[in-house]
């Protein structure tokens, strides 16, 4: 272990602090939630980078991910034909070469839910949080979905929605912006697998790690001041069953075309938005000197932009997660990217950083992949509040209230989960 390791540990804490410092009420803290949320990631990050039966798991499940991977990519062969391969166009084009596998993936977990696989899995996961950390049935047997589906996972708890406190609604919001669900996770996974040996196993730790940091970092913003109707107990998921396998795939197949279509919609409004900002904010920077400012002492000369701006807001942070100084521009870039641009060209830029070779410690790419691995971004924000509130009419102004408090609960569970991460990573 090395200084880095000891800053991750640190950095556990320090990202709690701060989200104590913006707390709704600081002295209603739920301390058997934020203490078990803690030592739930600190336990599995130890087993998936320190034990050697877990990390043969976790690389099982990598193989088995790449697995699917590939056998996704003979619909797209014979759909897109040569458009299909990046080799024969002369580049990556993403709607053809990787957002066509989100729709194998969820007709995949479609099936799995249908087999009645995952909703074990998942009631095993709500049962661990609602037993240890003391909080409501119906927030944890949501959280729980949410480290394998999105937006939808909020049906599963579709009877309480109604009667849900404001701390639940942050919970469950938190949870949805802090996870990513199994299908974009195949994204990454195909802009990484070539840079990146096992990312397709870290992708699903980090998924897992994220969930009770959801829990912790939604509680300490979000104190609960209400009465749970589920408090403590386990609750079972409300799911309406295909009538055989063939409809669910096809149901599964059907949402992930939906999924597409709105990624696909989401990159186009927001990097066009931000190439507006970054347009102004050039023309800001270039009459105030500012980006000369910001600039001095670099070798480039860039104008002024939000991903200069968010970097320079990051750059801190990520350090206190266990970046290494020399790295944590590029690392601050990225998260800032996230935030406002979503996951999908964060991730597609980590892995062009990876490939030239950017970052000088090895660490830095680990524990940014861990970081990056969530929905908190402005847009999934809007997709959360809106679909849950299309569930829960009624709730829709407490829903928009908690939502900005969510966003920065799952921004700070994702750098978490991150630190948890620095902290068990040795460096090879």
């Amino acid at each position: 272990m090395d200084i880095y390791n000891l800053i991750s540990f640190l950095g556990i804490f320090v990202l709690m602090a701060l989200a104590w410092v913006l707390s709704r009420n600081r002295m209603r803290m739920n301390f058997r939630a934020i203490g078990w949320g803690v030592g739930l990631q600190l336990i599995l990050g130890m087993l998936v980078f320190w034990a050697p039966p877990s990390r043969r798991v976790f690389a099982w499940l990598n193989d088995a991910v790449v697995t699917l991977l590939d056998a996704s990519q003979a619909g797209q062969r014979f759909l897109f034909g040569p458009l299909a391969d990046s080799a024969k166009t002369g580049g990556f084009v993403l709607a053809l070469q990787a957002l066509p596998t989100i729709i194998f993936f969820t007709a995949v977990m479609g099936l799995l839910y249908y087999w009645r696989i995952m909703p074990l899995v998942v009631r095993g996961f709500a049962w661990l949080f609602t037993r240890l950390m003391r909080v409501s049935g119906a927030e944890s047997l949501c959280t729980a979905a949410n480290i394998f589906v999105g937006i939808e996972s909020a049906a599963t708890v579709r009877p309480y929605l109604a009667r849900m406190t404001r701390s639940e609604f942050c919970t469950i919001l938190t949870a949805g912006l802090a996870t990513v669900a199994s299908s974009t996770m195949a994204v990454y996974v195909g802009f990484l697998r070539d840079v990146f040996p096992g990312i397709a196993g870290h992708l699903i730790s980090a998924s897992i790690l994220s969930a009770p940091a959801a829990i912790v970092m939604s509680k300490i913003l979000y104190p609960e001041d209400g009465a749970p109707e589920t408090l403590g107990r386990s609750v079972p998921p409300y799911a309406e069953r295909e009538s055989s396998a063939t409809e669910a795939v096809v149901s599964g197949a059907m949402a992930g075309v939906q999924l597409v279509l709105g990624i696909c919609a989401l990159l186009v409004a927001f990097l066009g938005m931000i190439a507006l900002v970054d347009l102004a904010l050039g023309w800001v920077g270039s009459k105030t000197g500012l980006d000369a400012y910001l600039a001095a002492g670099t070798t480039a000369h860039e104008p002024l932009s939000l991903k200069m701006l968010l970097a320079y807001v990051f750059k801190p942070i990520s350090f206190v997660m266990g970046v290494p100084w020399q790295d944590s521009q590029v690392a601050g870039e990225l998260l800032g990217e996230r935030l406002v641009a979503t996951e999908v060209p964060a991730y597609y830029h980590l892995a062009d950083a990876i490939k030239a070779g950017t970052f000088v410690h090895p660490r830095s790419q680990v524990l940014i992949a861990y970081a990056l691995c969530g929905f908190s971004h402005v847009a999934s924000l809007a997709i959360f509040v809106g679909g849950i509130a299309a569930l829960v009419p009624d709730r829709r102004k407490d829903l928009a209230s908690v939502g900005p408090r969510a966003l920065l609960a799952a921004t700070l569970a994702c750098l978490q989960t991150g630190a948890i991460a620095g902290t068990f990573f040795l460096t090879p």
